[in-house]
């Protein structure tokens, strides 16, 4: 409504458009969402303003019917060798070839049904116990009225202010202090969650673009942190290279991000690294400004620092002086 707010808004250059409050790009969907939590892969679609309840209750009843799936196939093992053990005086013995009491049973058994329901009971107490951590970890983020992604901008919040010693404090504007005002922001009897997915009532001292704020605040000092390096080696951008040593191989980060394939020459900004590995955006050249950002990880040994360090060309010493 007010075009000046757009200087607290994040611009996406994918959408060509600036994001809402709570939105954030999925590079999965390619699109942006509203209050995204994640990207899910089990059900191919985002997390977010309109599906939060739904995918929590989805975590909610995939354990509860796994357990009942438990429950069948212990008792159906248990009914089953009760009527195929014969203890002896030395020795305990199990016949799978049929029953000794019930000789004709409804669902032959044999040992081949004793493998598959073993291997079902493993997997549906596998799924109870991985399941039910997603439930406990979003049923956490939802009474403080947050999402994953939020939970992660407040604790970079907490490190860039102590890191700078600014004296501000960060308060997270979309926690009203109330655990069941928070629960009712996402679970209603209707099904469809609150607002509009644009604007959402804050509490006190906040208003609407204090997150966003703070995160242009982040996203202007990763730019001043981040270290400008030039490709050494070709990379093809394959999750596991095998020309590129052992340690890089097996040491490959665990992570859904891409890589990004490298030529010799390439520029690369790099805001993150591991031992062996590095994260950081191809800087591209002017004319393709309206291109795809290439982002992901790409091996350490294929890339060499800059002269310069910093994405605004400071020497290495004056920048840290700078800081």
């Amino acid at each position: 409504e007010k075009s000046q707010d757009c200087m607290y808004l994040q611009y996406c250059k994918v959408c060509q458009s600036y994001k809402a409050p709570r939105s954030h790009h999925c590079r999965k969907c390619n699109r942006c969402v509203m209050k995204m939590d994640h990207h899910c892969p089990w059900i191919n679609n985002c997390c977010g303003y309109q599906n939060h309840a739904s995918f929590t209750l989805f975590l909610l009843l995939a354990p509860l019917g796994c357990i009942h799936a438990s429950f069948i196939f212990v008792m159906t093992m248990y009914t089953q060798l009760y009527n195929r053990i014969s203890f002896g005086w030395s020795s305990v013995k199990i016949d799978m070839s049929a029953a000794k009491r019930d000789p004709r049973p409804i669902i032959p058994f044999g040992l081949s049904a004793f493998a598959a329901s073993l291997f079902a009971l493993g997997l549906a107490l596998g799924t109870t116990i991985a399941v039910g951590m997603l439930f406990i970890i979003q049923m956490k983020v939802i009474l403080t009225n947050k999402t994953s992604i939020e939970s992660w901008i407040e604790e970079k919040a907490k490190d860039r202010i102590q890191y700078y010693q600014t004296g501000e404090t960060f308060i997270f504007p979309y926690d009203m202090g109330s655990k069941w005002k928070n629960f009712k922001q996402v679970f209603t009897w209707s099904g469809i969650p609150e607002g509009d997915g644009l604007d959402w009532p804050v509490r006190d001292g906040c208003h609407q673009y204090s997150l966003t704020i703070e995160q242009l605040k982040q996203k202007a000092d990763k730019r001043v942190r981040s270290v400008r390096y030039r490709a050494i080696e070709d990379y093809s951008g394959v999750c596991c290279p095998v020309t590129k040593g052992v340690k890089t191989l097996f040491t490959t980060p665990c992570s859904e991000e891409p890589r990004i394939a490298l030529s010799k020459g390439d520029l690369i900004l790099a805001t993150r690294g591991l031992n062996h590995w590095m994260y950081g955006e191809k800087i591209l050249d002017s004319a393709a400004d309206g291109a795809i950002r290439e982002r992901g990880w790409f091996p350490r040994k294929c890339v060499e620092k800059c002269q310069y360090d910093s994405e605004t060309d400071q020497p290495v010493d004056g920048e840290k002086k700078n800081r």
